[in-house]
């Protein structure tokens, strides 16, 4: 891909991963469209990219798909068709079974999950009227790949990222579209999401369970924004390696080994698991098949 002569559009791109993937694409020369809910940090990322590239700035909450769609347009209008996207807003949150309520469950799922998906929807549609390349960054998580460490909300959000990605990737190739498709899953980074987390977490209003949630979060994220600042990979290395995927074509980006035991023991469980033979002659083959024909 031609980096000089394409527009992104980076949501939670004001701090963190998304900025250092912003800062990345403008060093490469590519027009930017950046989106984050923070207007502040929105202001003053826009301020730094502009001193490398083009830049137009969106407040954007990625679980409003009208304002979503708004901020498609106007960003095509002033900088050109969206090439690259990447749906990268995100929170986090350390919760434990007896944490969860309703409104936590709605807030990772909507951001997590529906702000990739709306992404998605918002902008495919146009990439294949188009015909021509394109890429799609979807960050994940390494907590898309082990389901031990972190919490059931957060991790089950990551996963249907991971599964999102790996499927529309299929399904496009399958199709012979030249729209490429990257899911990144980082470790530990040393970005902004713990603290803009709780500012979101607090936002929200609910019983007591909601409010023990919060106390629980307050306690434990400053830990962990120290831990990420200090052993954390820097946020502006995650954007090289997203440019290296997306030049690559690549599915996945991992920024460290850190859960490779684990991902290790879950693929040999998952195998473990399987019978010796299939049941039915043919197994899914045949199912896999049926769905692609015309």
């Amino acid at each position: 891909m031609d980096f000089p002569n394409t527009t992104s559009f980076i949501t939670g791109a004001a701090q963190g991963i998304g900025l250092g993937i912003a800062r990345a694409l403008a060093r490469q020369g590519g027009r930017l469209a950046i989106a984050d809910i923070d207007d502040a940090a929105l202001g003053e990322a826009a301020a730094e990219l502009a001193e490398l590239t083009e830049v137009a700035a969106f407040p954007l909450d990625v679980r409003d798909r009208e304002a979503y769609a708004r901020a498609a347009d106007e960003a095509e209008a002033r900088l050109g068709p969206v090439t690259v996207l990447c749906n990268n807003a995100g929170l986090a949150f350390p919760e434990r079974p007896a944490d969860m309520t309703y409104e936590l469950w709605d807030l990772a799922l909507d951001i997590n999950l529906g702000g990739v998906v709306n992404g998605v929807q918002t902008f495919l549609p146009r990439m294949l009227r188009r015909g021509g390349p394109a890429h799609i960054v979807n960050t994940a998580s390494a907590a898309g790949l082990i389901g031990a460490g972190v919490g059931p909300m957060y991790t089950s959000s990551k996963f249907a990222v991971v599964g999102l990605s790996e499927s529309l990737r299929h399904q496009l190739e399958t199709a012979g579209h030249p729209v490429g498709v990257t899911v990144l899953c980082p470790g530990g980074v040393a970005s902004n999401i713990a603290r803009s987390s709780r500012s979101l977490v607090a936002t929200q209003h609910g019983g007591p369970e909601l409010r023990r949630a919060q106390d629980r979060i307050d306690q434990l994220m400053p830990r962990i924004d120290a831990a990420v600042a200090r052993f954390g990979v820097p946020a502006d290395t995650v954007g090289d390696l997203v440019i290296g995927a997306i030049r690559a074509n690549d599915l996945y980006v991992l920024t460290d080994r850190a859960g490779i035991d684990l991902i290790t023991a879950r693929t040999q469980a998952i195998l473990a698991a399987m019978p010796a033979t299939s049941p039915v002659e043919g197994d899914l083959d045949h199912v896999r098949g049926a769905v692609h024909e015309p």
